[in-house]
């Protein structure tokens, strides 16, 4: 069955039909970026909360020079904390650092936690080590979502001054917390690190074993002395 055209698409997203709207965006994966965008943005204010979080998600994915001004404007100013976080989250797949210092401030200054979450993923997608200082600050949350994001993402920006902050958590209570941390020093060589995985190892669920066992083989894959 062939694919359907663009003039398709652009039909089938008019539909009153939710499903056919969404199987309209999900047909746009093989569409060219700036041939798919004109598409996207129809429905970036459609009624249905499904679709335009698809079509933010779609932004991240489709990366044209409107994309980024696009997220930073429903980032900014979308009443809709669902689509705030899933802009955030468009923007760390852009991976454009522009985007560093608005996710900072959302980060910090967001009333809702989802978007701040999102916002710590997104600076962990940058891969931009001035990121250190909010991520850090964030593994004080009370949120607990929000400790394990902001310990991914310093894994992510391989920021090695960061394994003392967040050794901490070698023994939270929280098994993803423990999981997120054991994952996060397969990135950060340092003797310290090995310790830690060598103990999460020995961890009493099998996620957070596993994934220590896969850090270690990592830092002896690049050649670091495990």
């Amino acid at each position: 069955m062939a694919n359907p055209s663009i003039q398709e698409i652009s039909i089938q997203l008019d539909s009153p039909s939710l499903r056919d709207r969404m199987v309209a965006l999900a047909n746009l994966r093989d569409v060219p970026a700036e041939d798919a965008l004109p598409l996207i943005k129809k429905v970036l204010d459609d009624e249905s909360l499904q679709i335009r979080a698809m079509a933010v998600f779609a932004l991240g994915i489709k990366q044209t020079a409107e994309s980024y001004p696009i997220l930073v404007n429903i980032l900014e100013n979308d009443p809709d904390y669902s689509i705030r976080a899933d802009a955030a989250g468009a923007l760390g797949y852009l991976e454009d650092k522009r985007a560093f210092e608005l996710l900072v401030r959302m980060l910090y200054e967001d009333t809702n936690w989802l978007v701040r979450f999102s916002a710590a993923v997104a600076l962990g997608n940058l891969k931009d080590v001035r990121a250190r200082e909010a991520l850090i600050n964030a593994l004080d949350s009370s949120e607990v979502v929000l400790q394990q994001a902001a310990i991914a993402a310093l894994g992510e920006i391989k920021d090695i001054t960061a394994v003392d902050n967040i050794l901490r958590f070698a023994q939270s209570e929280d098994w993803l917390v423990r999981q997120r941390l054991a994952e996060a020093l397969g990135n950060l060589p340092t003797p310290k690190s090995v310790s830690a995985l060598k103990y999460l190892e020995k961890d009493n669920h099998p996620h957070v074993a596993e994934s220590a066992t896969i850090s270690l083989k990592r830092l002896a894959d690049t050649g670091y002395q495990v």
